[in-house]
């Protein structure tokens, strides 16, 4: 993902029409090279309106989610392939180039124990299976590691690139974010240099955001 782009719910936490509108174009006025575009309803995204505005206006796109809490990966592999894969493809209509964020659970999944091997293999079948449908619609899919008061599965940039090795396919990247990594990491220098064979992507925000 090259280039500086803003997350859309600077101006819009809905992506109907008239949020895609504001968000769009008061991301061109600041001349980004793309827009992150939070996903949350993929079902009732309007993708060839989101398409025709970001084509007018010149910009690239990248999307975002966590899953729901009754679509956890850890628990519901295949219930969340089926929603991802939906997502995907709204993704792809829309002309995204990734599809990134908590896509391996949903965002406050705490058991307050370790990870355990089930779940780690429950989200290695659900990302496997979701990168091998997103390469075919040409979308890279993004690991978050997020801090442990969001989730337990995946924290730091080490964990984020073990995922991904455990995937094994060049479609899936690292994503990290410095508020995060400022909670988790040793230094948000130190997670880079962990991530960066497999680094893609960064969120880039204030440790207070």
């Amino acid at each position: 993902m090259e280039g500086f782009g803003v997350h859309t719910s600077m101006w819009s936490m809905s992506w109907d029409r008239a949020g895609a509108e504001l968000a769009i174009t008061k991301a061109a006025s600041y001349n980004v090279d793309f827009v992150e575009i939070a996903l949350l309803n993929a079902a009732g995204v309007d993708a060839q309106h989101s398409r025709a505005l970001l084509e007018k206006h010149q910009l690239r796109s990248v999307c975002s989610l966590g899953l729901p809490d009754a679509l956890r990966a850890s628990v519901y592999p295949e219930k969340a392939i089926d929603y991802l894969t939906a997502a995907i493809d709204k993704s792809a209509q829309i002309g995204a180039e990734a599809l990134t964020g908590v896509v391996y659970g949903s965002i406050g999944e705490r058991s307050g124990k370790p990870p355990t091997q089930a779940e780690y293999d429950n989200v290695t079948k659900a990302m496997l299976a979701v990168c091998k449908y997103a390469k075919k619609r040409g979308i890279a899919i993004g690991i978050e590691a997020i801090n442990r008061y969001e989730t337990h599965l995946i924290n730091t940039a080490t964990q984020a690139v073990e995922m991904v090795e455990r995937i094994g396919l060049e479609n899936a990247f690292v994503h990290l974010d410095t508020y995060h990594m400022n909670i988790e990491e040793k230094g948000v220098g130190a997670g880079i240099r962990a991530a960066r064979d497999h680094l893609r992507y960064i969120h880039l925000s204030e440790s207070d955001r």
